[in-house]
């Protein structure tokens, strides 16, 4: 899941959680290359896109963005000559005005007829960002700056950066031309190379706690045109996606539209397929749920897994279920039914897993594999 950027967020791009630490920022003093990162889905590529326009931003006093000045409104319309972004293709409809492209040019985030056909592999790697638009980016900052001001540039996921672009930053960010200022993000920060965090400032970005979240989601879902849902359902999913507001969002979207064929609707309706199969502990069918998931986006579905487990391990310890309290009753009986030891394995190989989540892999034999090993938890 990824940080979507809304249009019902367009004046005011900062999430009411995240406002502590944008307040704490000294614009006048930044580094020269900043990483933000946090768990997915809270609003971090929101945030960075409005810093991007406050650090372009040419208005002559302290409150910035203005969104006033020439600079902003080239911002706002995907304009402005000194920010670049680095995304990949995958991720480019969360850029600014993304919809508003010339006929010439590819839609942000719209797949191709060629797309849509295209193997899983295929797609896979259209989540990477290639080293030809990275040392392209990189050799335009040889360049001053259109304005004469600063020049910023965003990258996003910076884990997804293939070794040959990382290093290629890195280079950058050793020897970082002036008035250039690296936005990096990332939702999990330790897969980042040690030898880029240690050249950036680190920025964490926390998660709200529920009642904020909630409040926020459901103000914002009051935006959204003959969206109809009720608050248990936005409860329900909003534990389900682990407190994440703005992919909670995107999910309450994406069901509202019916895209069949958009990922994330797939993702869903797989995930819920798949906690239909593990409430079934020892009988669980793995063979056949396996060939009804596996073309879901991995990484959704193993994050799944961990939540199902991660409530099973919380609720034999007496706690209470944190991701599905709705189905306390099920986790209760697999809780006394499951084998400690093999439990704590299967949640080891879910982590290990989770690793190489978003390489072009055989996905659907890693989720016989795993499912076989979560029957075998339920075994004597």
């Amino acid at each position: 899941m990824s940080d979507l950027m809304f249009p019902m967020e367009q004046d005011s791009q900062v999430a009411p959680w995240l406002k502590p630490l944008w307040d704490s920022l000294n614009f006048g003093k930044l580094p020269n290359a900043i990483l933000l990162h946090g768990q997915s889905g809270i609003g971090k590529f929101s945030f960075a896109v409005e810093l991007a326009k406050a650090l372009l931003c040419e208005a002559g006093n302290s409150s910035k963005p203005c969104n006033q000045c020439e600079a902003c409104h080239w911002f706002n319309t995907g304009n402005h000559p000194d920010f670049i972004a680095l995304v990949p293709e995958t991720h480019r409809k969360l850029l600014p005005q993304a919809d508003f492209e010339s006929e010439d040019t590819p839609k942000r985030g719209k797949a191709s007829k060629d797309d849509s056909d295209a193997e899983p592999s295929e797609k896979k790697e259209k989540k990477n960002i290639s080293i030809e638009e990275t040392r392209s980016a990189i050799e335009s900052l040889s360049i001053g700056s259109h304005r004469g001001g600063n020049r910023v540039i965003l990258i996003y996921p910076l884990e997804l950066l293939r070794s040959d672009s990382a290093n290629t930053l890195l280079k950058s960010l050793e020897e970082p031309p002036a008035n250039t200022i690296f936005i990096l993000l990332a939702d999990r920060v330790d897969r980042v190379l040690p030898t880029i965090r240690s050249r950036c400032r680190l920025l964490t970005a926390p998660r709200p706690d529920r009642n904020q979240g909630l409040a926020w989601l459901k103000s914002q879902v009051l935006t959204i045109p003959g969206l109809k849902t009720n608050d248990a359902d936005i409860d329900t999913i909003y534990d389900e996606q682990g407190g994440a507001p703005y992919a909670v969002l995107e999910s309450i979207i994406a069901r509202h539209n019916k895209d069949e064929k958009d990922e994330l609707t797939i993702a869903i309706a797989a995930s819920r397929l798949l906690l239909q199969s593990m409430a079934q502990g020892g009988r669980i069918p793995w063979l056949e749920t396996a060939e009804k998931i596996h073309k879901a986006q991995f990484s959704f579905l193993l994050a799944t897994m961990q939540r199902w487990v991660s409530d099973i391990q919380v609720v034999s310890q007496g706690g209470h279920a944190r991701y599905y309290p709705k189905h306390l009753s099920t986790l209760q009986g697999l809780s006394h039914a499951a084998r400690v030891p093999k439990l704590l394995a299967f949640w080891k190989a879910l982590v290990q897993a989770r690793r190489s989540e978003n390489h072009p892999l055989a996905n659907r034999i890693q989720i016989e594999a795993l499912l076989s090993q979560y029957q075998q938890v339920f075994e004597g």
